[in-house]
This record gives C-alpha cells, structure tokens and sequence, in this order.
C-alpha cells in the first residue's frame, strides 16, 4: 500500500487501482477499485468496514500488496463538483507530513462538512437582489417608520444591487425583513451579469478613498513588483492604515485576474472587513469562510472560491485551505494572533501553511520529500503578506535576518491621528473601588462630560474568579479540573471556563456552613456593576464571549458603539484588536501583571501585544487618545516599551531572552501530550515514550515528563514531554522515526497528540 500513486485520469471502461484518503487515524491510504474513469482529487463513495464513507482519490496504482481478492470497488464517485486540485493535495500532504498527522484525517478536514459526506452538492447561482419597478416608486418618507430594517434595505438597494450577505450585514434580522420585502414585490432576484464574464473583462470598481502615505506606497510598491514568492512582514503601528496597504494590493492583483486571500484571527473581524472590502471593491465578488457560516453557505461560497467566481477570500485560520485556482496573493492580517493556531485535530498554524503555500515549487519540493508539484500558479510562487502592530517574535526574528522583507509604517495613517499618550497607575498604593482606582474614575468623568467613549479592558470574563469563605478560606473550585469556578453573578451561576461544568452559587460554604461567601477578584460583570454604580447616567455595554453568545449580538453591538449610542465599553480581548471606533479616546486597562510572573515563557510577549493592540484602540480619529495602565510594577521594561510605543526595543530584550534561555526562535520544538483517567498510565506512557525518543540517539533533546500547566482537565489528567532542536530539518527527522514507535506505545485507555511549534504549554 505505500507504492507511489500516479496523478491524472484513469482510462474509462478499465479496472484500475485507486488510493484514497479517508477521515481515519491510520497513516495509510486505503486501495480500491474504479471501473470508470476517476481523477486525481476526486471525492468517491467507498465501503469501509460495514459503513459507506467518503474519501479523496490521491492517485491510482498499477498493483496493490493486497490480494485482488481483498479489493473492494468504488461505490459511487462523486462528481458534482470538479476535483481538488494538485497543488491543494500537495499543501495537504504537506501538513500531513510535517504536522505528523494522518494524510486522510487531513485532506478530509479541510473540506467543508457538507463535501464530507456523501449528500448531493449543488453549485447554486450567486443571486443578488435589487428594487423591482414597485419599489423604486416606492416613497420612502412615507414607509411605516417602526419597520426600520425594511427600510433601511430599501435605502441601500437605491445605490445598486446586493448580495443576500451584504444586506445580512444591516442588522441581524436583516433575512426575514427581506422575505417580507420579495413577497411584497418591492425587491426581485437578479443573477449578476458580470459571473458570465471572465476577471479580466470585468470591469472593476476600485474605491480609491485614500490617498497613500508616503510608507504606504512604498509598502505597496515593493509587495506589487515582487517577481513570485516573496514574504513581507508589514510592521505598522496601530492606526497606520495597514488594511489600506492591503486594498491597494488587492487592486492591483484584481486587475490582472488573480484571487486573493485573506486571513483573519477571529469571527468578530469578519462582518466589518466584508463590509469594507465591499464598498471599496463593488464589483468584485466576495465570500467568507469560516466557522459562524451555516454548512450549506460555507460550502456554496469554497465552491464559488474553487470555479474562480470569488475573487475574494476573507476567512478565519481553516480558509487556508480553500481552493483558490487564480490566486495571486495571500494576507494574513494580525500574524501574530494565537488564534491562527489549530489547538485539537491537525495542530497546524494557518500563518505557516500560508507562508508555505505562498512558496515556490522549489521550496514545495525541499519542504514536503513526499510532494508531487504541478505547475499550478500558486505553487510558482505569489506573494504573502503578515501584517501586524505586534509581530510574533519568530517572525520579526526572521525578518530582522533576512528571511522575511521588513515594511515599515511608523505613523498613524490620518495626520491629525497621533499614538495614544500611555500612563501606569501604581496600584500598589492606590485605593481601589472593584479594582478601578480614582483616578481612573476620574479619567472616565472626563470623557464622559465631553462626550467620548471609553474602553475598560480586563481579560477575564464574569463577575470574579472565585468565590471565598470569609471563616475557613473555601474556595470554589472545579471538581472536574485544576482551576476554580468562576463566579457569574446575573445568572446566579459558579461555571467552569475550562471544562463548562456549572452549579448555583450556594447559599453558606459547603465545608462550613459560614454564609458570608465574597467574591474575589474582578471580572467583566464585576466592572460593568461598579461603573454603573459609579456612572448612573452612563450608557455602558459589556463585550465578552457571554454578552454575544447570541447570533447577531456583536453586530448589532458594533452598530451601537458606531452610532454611539454608548459610553463606556467593558470588554476582554474580543475588543483589543481590528476595531476602528472613531470616538474612543480613552482606553483603561485593568490588573494585566499576572502574565509577568508566568510560567509561560512568551507569557510576556502576548502581553505586550495585547496591551499595545488594545492601545490602539484610543484616539484613531482626530481626538487625542490616552491609555491608563493599572500595574503594581510601572517601572517594569514592558510597561516603559508600551510608553514609548517602542515594540523594537522590547522585541531586542525578549530576544536576548530567549537565545541565553535556548527557546524558539532560536530552537524548534515538538510537544507530545497525553491525557487519561489513570495519571500513573498516562505518566507511564510518556515515560516509555521519552525511552524510545532517546534510543534513536538522534540530534535532538529530549526533556523529562511534566504535567501540563493545568495537570486536570475535565477529569482527566494531564501531563506532556518537550522534544527540541537548534535547526528545523534534523526534528522533522527524528519525529519521523519517533512516529512509529509512539503509535505501537500501548495507550488505550490514553488521549496523545504530537504537537510542531506548540505556543501553549
């Protein structure tokens, strides 16, 4: 079964040999049979043990080392939609190579859930919808007032057609005041003249708004004459116009017919972006792939993507895997963002993929020793762009050596836009009301008495994080984990934000009776209450992950702190980064000094950046924007960095950091973690485990077994083992031959997973 398959169709009417990927924990393809002809790519109906699954043909083979007796044939082959292309198989396998993960599990998990099964797919015609001859007689200022969203659709139909998702975007219930609209006969379905054409006959609206700095026409310049691949690492303070730098790149790939691809870190960022882009480019067709999609519109819009009609992509870390047969240039905006890391499954950075599918042929071929390259055109290599206020390390590392091409914006893009003026209050004598110290408050007074926004940010959700009794010292902790329950005051509710277990908040300690249970610690909750307390007139909206559970909450938020009809935003880290609220003027940061004393060793780089990014925030229009740190440690090298807004020179202290401390950028790491009921199975698989790492006497080193920095998780404990090396090529080496040995460990009763680049530990 490990006999090399060759690419292309097979011959109609004749027997052959197909090896086909399957969603299976086996690193194997599987042998079968197809009387007709199959191509490379193609998605086919097999049976598997008593099932019928779906799997991908990854080549054909003249012969089998099974018996041709034991070859079962193709149920069906599933043509509705073309293949996968060469140059898609070949980043797959690459993954699947370099990340250590089965090849099926692989090539199957980048396929929307709809195309991994074996439902009929149906490419349906991108409708957009227009006024009918009704509703363009239709008087506005006489339309009922109470019917807002209806309105407010009819409105923006009068400048020109749209998209079902760009009148998705005017409000929440946007879909069923357009139903109301179709029956009506106000509106009608149009299908778009220009998908009949091809992207270079279409005639291109470009929206040019802006005109471009000085730095960002350099920055467009050099990405825009590149010749191929070439990575470009665009440092740009917060407010520089980055997403400017990235419409102009657009525009120029749009106008020579290539696709373009853009990676966001987070859902949140996706409606605005969409919107924007839009407007700038009307006529080019854009889609958006990611989680926050129903099944049936993701699939449509990765089809829309594969037949060439969206000339845009924006999507989160699993749309780097879209197909994309014209593409041109890939972005990935906020590159530092943890988010881009897969942390279950195939345990891929989204970032890296990009960098590597951006690569040339060359570089495909050295990267991945089982790749097959086509002369497909990405793999000739496009241009890739990371763009961030806060580079990872690795990145700036590589781009301070000459890996990556360094561009710099080092002012805010409007003139009358400066950097926020940052400040530390020193909290270690100051008096604090629910952890807000005066002149904090004072600050807030301030801005509300002139009418702008504040920002409050503390990156932890609900109302404390931990319930105490005041008489024996209980706390509230988890009985499924190592951390505690976190205290949500509204819903009356102690829950878990690690595993989600939850109970009522009890009314006396359950170890002594005592009924004088007291928060400890702040919280989201806890902020909004005091602020309330404090600023009864105040208009005050809590952002978090539990305010916008509900679909449609944060756009409808947005809108909100957009039309500002609010004063005050509490918020975690959801409102840190991409957000552009022209009348912030004033960001407050609450108790960020645990991360300075962690036990995890970029701890203090996401720190800065969070903080820096969330800086950001203040001041981005006309009015001067003032940052207030909350810290026990002002003096602290961090803090004097986000003063001085000088990211190079804390980047040089982590640097020197992690080369004396022998950490990444200047080593490569590999994690294996394991997890059970039983910590002494799971200790012993590790330890066997780190036997065998050790026996290959391979150029790596090879640590003891820990636990993980939080040892029980939802009733199972955890612990893991650090494998590292000083170059990339000799790893990859040593987990090849370690593979094997770890998947004949006995580990039933175990969960493990191999990690490359891990950034949690």
């Amino acid at each position: 079964m490990s006999r090399p398959e060759k690419s292309g169709v097979m011959p109609p009417h004749s027997k052959h040999i197909v090896r086909v990927a399957l969603d299976i924990p086996l690193a194997t393809l599987f042998d079968y049979t197809a009387a007709d002809g199959v191509a490379v790519g193609q998605r086919v109906l097999v049976p598997f043990g008593r099932k019928q699954v779906v799997g991908v043909v990854m080549g054909c083979a003249a012969d089998s080392e099974l018996a041709a007796e034991r070859i079962k044939p193709v149920t069906r082959v599933l043509d509705e939609i073309l293949p996968l292309s060469a140059e898609l198989l070949t980043l797959l396998r690459f993954c699947a190579d370099y990340y250590h993960h089965p090849l099926g599990m692989t090539v199957l998990s980048a396929l929307p859930a709809r195309l991994r099964s074996s439902q009929p797919v149906t490419f349906k015609e991108a409708l957009q919808y227009t006024l009918s001859a009704s509703g363009r007689a239709l008087d506005l200022g006489e339309f009922p007032k109470r019917k807002v969203v209806q309105q407010r659709i009819l409105t923006a139909l009068q400048g020109s057609a749209l998209s079902a998702a760009q009148l998705r975007a005017l409000s929440p219930s946007a879909a069923a005041a357009l139903k109301v609209l179709l029956e009506a006969g106000w509106v009608e379905p149009v299908t778009p003249i220009t998908l009949a054409l091809s992207p270079r006959e279409r005639e291109l609206t470009f929206n040019n708004a802006h005109t471009l700095t000085t730095e960002q026409q350099q920055a467009v310049d050099a990405v825009a004459q590149s010749n191929g691949y070439g990575c470009f690492l665009l440092h740009g303070v917060t407010g520089s116009g980055k997403t400017e730098v990235y419409v102009h790149l657009m525009n120029h790939v749009l106008r020579q017919g290539g696709q373009v691809l853009l990676l966001v870190p987070e859902i949140n960022l996706t409606p605005q972006l969409e919107n924007y882009f839009r407007s700038r480019f009307p006529d080019a067709e854009l889609v958006s792939l990611h989680s926050g999609l129903a099944d049936g519109e993701r699939t449509q819009n990765w089809l829309r993507a594969q037949s060439g009609q969206a000339r845009i992509v924006l999507g989160t870390r699993l749309a780097v895997f879209t197909p994309l047969p014209q593409l041109a240039l890939i972005i990935v905006d906020e590159e530092h963002d943890s988010s881009f890391k897969q942390q279950d499954g195939l345990r891929y950075s989204a970032r890296d993929v990009a960098i590597f599918r951006a690569s040339t042929r060359k570089e495909y071929a050295e990267g991945c020793p089982t790749a097959t390259p086509s002369p497909s055109r990405s793999q000739r290599g496009v241009p890739i762009v990371l763009g961030s206020a806060t580079p990872s390390l690795e990145s700036y590392y590589n781009a301070q050596s000459g890996r990556y091409k360094l561009l710099q914006l080092t002012a805010r893009a409007l003139a009358a836009a400066k950097l926020p003026a940052v400040h530390c209050i020193n909290t270690s004598n100051a008096l604090l009301h629910h952890g807000i110290s005066e002149p904090l408050l004072a600050a807030l007074e301030q801005r509300l008495q002139r009418g702008e926004q504040s920002l409050v940010f503390i990156n932890r959700r609900g109302y404390a994080p931990v319930l105490m009794c005041t008489a024996c010292g209980w706390l509230s902790g988890c009985a499924n984990c190592a951390g505690k329950l976190v205290l949500h005051l509204r819903d009356r509710l102690l829950r878990c934000h690690h595993c989600g277990q939850q109970q009522r908040v009890p009314h006396a300690c359950p170890s002594c009776g005592n009924t004088d249970l007291q928060p400890v610690g702040i919280g989201t909750q806890r902020v909004e209450s005091a602020l309330q307390e404090h600023f009864p007139q105040a208009r005050i909206l809590r952002v978090d992950r539990d305010s916008t559970r509900n679909k449609g909450a944060w756009n409808a938020m947005r809108r909100q702190i957009h039309d500002e009809a609010v004063d005050i935003l509490v918020g975690t880290q959801m409102l840190a980064k991409g957000h552009d609220f022209p009348n912030l003027t004033l960001v407050c940061v609450l108790n960020p000094d645990s991360a300075l004393y962690s036990s995890d060793f970029r701890a203090s780089e996401k720190l800065f950046a969070q903080l820096a990014q969330v800086a950001g925030r203040a001041g981005r229009a006309g009015k001067p924007g003032e940052v207030l740190i909350q810290t026990a440690f002002p003096d602290h090298p961090l803090f004097r960095a986000l003063r001085e807004h000088d990211y190079a020179a804390w980047a040089k202290i982590l640097l020197t950091e992690r080369q004396s401390a022998g950490f990444p950028p200047f080593v490569y790491q590999a994690m294996l973690r394991a997890e059970g009921k039983q910590g002494t199975e799971v200790f012993a698989f590790l330890q066997q485990a780190r036997k065998a790492a050790t026996a290959l006497a391979l150029p790596v080193e090879v640590y003891g077994v820990v636990p993980a920095a939080m040892p029980r998780r939802a009733n199972r404990i955890r612990a893991q083992l650090l494998v590292q090396c000083a170059t990339r090529k000799p790893l990859q080496q040593f987990l090849r031959a370690w593979r094997p040995l770890l998947d004949a460990l006995p580990a039933q009763k175990l969960r493990w997973s191999l990690d490359i680049d891990p950034l949690e530990f």
